[in-house]
Order: structure tokens, then C-alpha cells, then sequence
């Protein structure tokens, strides 16, 4: 997903692990402190202990710390606030797929997610989102 550095995770580091799509569900119990009325679950993503959350308003990046885990660091980047976006689909020898947001005040989030992943699908919420 990325990296993390003290205190704000890190978007401009590269993967170490490619993003899995996962049941929102999965993810729902951690991220719903974190909602606010009105604000839904679609998408959710997850490392072997990270996760990415899409709601219908923003992206919440999870990056657990720690040794036993309990420790989390949430970063919320609201749609808003994207101005412009790619993805960059699966091919037969590039086995990832891409998504790159370009946000004002923080600049490029980069995210790598296994070939499983409906990218295209997630372009098309962000778009309906943004536009």
C-alpha cells in the first residue's frame, strides 16, 4: 500500500504489498467511529494487516502499527479534494493494477492492488463521485 512515516502515512513509497479486495464488512467495525451520517462503505481493500476503506466520500487509509496491532493510524482523503485521477489496469505480464489520485495540498497517492481487483470499477465510483 505505502509506507509510513512517523505519524502520516507515507503514499510516495513504494508497495511492499499489493492491495486484495475484500467484503467491506471485514473492515466495517474498524471504520464506522470514523463515518459520519450518511457516509457508506462501498469498497475495502486490505494488506496482510493495512487496509484501504472507499466510502461514497472519501478514502480512509489504515496502517496498523505495532506489535500487537491495536495501534492504527487512519488517514482520511476526502474526495473533494481530488482533482484529477488514473488507473492503470492488469496486462498478462504486469500482474497489477494501478491507482494514482492527485490531491491539492498533499499531491499523488499511489495505490498497487492485485490483478483480482475491479479497477475499473473503482475508477467509475470515483468518477461518479468527483465529477
Amino acid at each position: 500500500m505505502a509506507g509510513y512515516r512517523g505519524g502520516v502515512i507515507d503514499f510516495s513509497s513504494p508497495s511492499v504489498f499489493k492491495l486484495t479486495p475484500v467484503d467491506p464488512g471485514a473492515v466495517y467495525s474498524q471504520v464506522a467511529p470514523l463515518l459520519i451520517q450518511g457516509e457508506q462503505l462501498i469498497y475495502a481493500f486490505k494488506t496482510t494487516r493495512d487496509f484501504v476503506a472507499f466510502t461514497n466520500k472519501r478514502l480512509i487509509a489504515a496502517n496498523v502499527q505495532g506489535m500487537t496491532g491495536k495501534k492504527v493510524d487512519f488517514t482520511s482523503l476526502p474526495y473533494s479534494k481530488i482533482q484529477a485521477f488514473s488507473i492503470e489496469t492488469a496486462g498478462n505480464f504486469d500482474r497489477d493494477a494501478e491507482l494514482e489520485l492527485y490531491f491539492s495540498g498533499l499531491g499523488k497517492v499511489r495505490l498497487e492492488f492485485k490483478a483480482s481487483s475491479d479497477i475499473r470499477a473503482l475508477g467509475q465510483m470515483i468518477s461518479a463521485f468527483i465529477l
